[in-house]
């Protein structure tokens, strides 16, 4: 038994499958683009590839993330936040509230002993707190985004960050450059203020050990520290932490193939899936 996990985000699509021992069995992430559907086949297909299957192999597939109405080859569609919830929890058993931190959004959720979601809060109405706003961040102290963390370790005199606007911290961000403040010190004060914000989001849900931290943004290890640091206490993050959507996609579709669901015969994934 094979099954695929496909998650569509604003700014990647993650697939991952699984083995009758939900085991990965492959992995992909493809930025995400104009495409919606497009981002979703290619990274399909890359993930078969790396397995060395084809799709008719996959026995069930989910999609998740908010393009999961246009995987075209998808046998059912599950929220994210159910499926963050469902791949933390597999990952870290003992997990009761989960931050995922996406490019665009970030969710505080809540989850039973069961894996089922209690509740859960997203700012989906501002990109402050979330990967863009690291984005703004790095592109006028011009760094990369795998840097960030790196560089804002080395900080002395973090500086507070005013600004919870992703467009006007980049003006406060100038300011303190003009003043000759480092620019790590900036850096690990635009990590507190996203701390500051993303912990408030999870007191709307009731913050309970153990907490799981999920998307992308948890590979910034500044990002990481800042929120330790704020809450007093270690993080769960996986090296998977990327694909825990596309994890918990995939377990979802697990679940389905082994009470006998069948997916439907699947169209066929379209050639322009296979261009870079």
């Amino acid at each position: 038994m094979l099954v695929a996990g496909v998650d569509v985000g604003s700014t990647t699509t993650k697939a991952t499958l699984l083995d009758e021992n939900k085991r990965i069995r492959a992995r992909s992430l493809v930025d995400t683009g104009a495409n919606v559907v497009r981002a979703a086949e290619r990274a399909f297909r890359e993930a078969l590839r790396q397995a060395g299957l084809e799709e008719w192999d996959v026995n069930f597939t989910v999609g998740t993330g908010y393009g999961r109405y246009r995987v075209p080859f998808g046998d059912l569609q599950v929220t994210e936040i159910s499926c963050h919830a469902k791949g933390a929890c597999f990952l870290f058993p003992d997990t009761h509230t989960i931050l995922d931190m996406g490019g665009q959004d970030t969710k505080a959720i809540r989850v039973s002993e069961r894996a089922e979601v209690k509740d859960f809060a997203m700012n989906d109405k501002c990109a402050a707190g979330t990967g863009r706003f690291l984005v703004a961040a790095a592109q006028v102290l011009g760094l990369e985004l795998e840097e960030l963390g790196t560089v804002s370790a080395q900080a002395k005199k973090p500086l507070k960050i005013t600004n919870v606007c992703t467009v006007f911290v980049e003006q406060e961000i100038v300011m303190h450059l003009a003043r000759g403040c480092r620019v790590e010190d900036v850096l690990a004060g635009v990590h507190s203020a996203i701390a500051g914000r993303s912990i408030a989001l999870l007191r709307r849900v009731g913050l309970e050990e153990e907490i799981t931290f999920t998307g992308g943004v948890a590979r910034n290890v500044g990002m990481v520290r800042a929120l330790e640091e704020r809450l007093k206490l270690k993080l769960n993050v996986s090296p998977e932490s990327q694909h825990i959507g596309a994890i918990g996609a995939a377990l979802f579709a697990w679940e389905r193939a082994a009470h006998g669901e069948a997916g439907k015969q699947r169209n066929a994934v379209g050639p322009e899936a296979a261009a870079p």
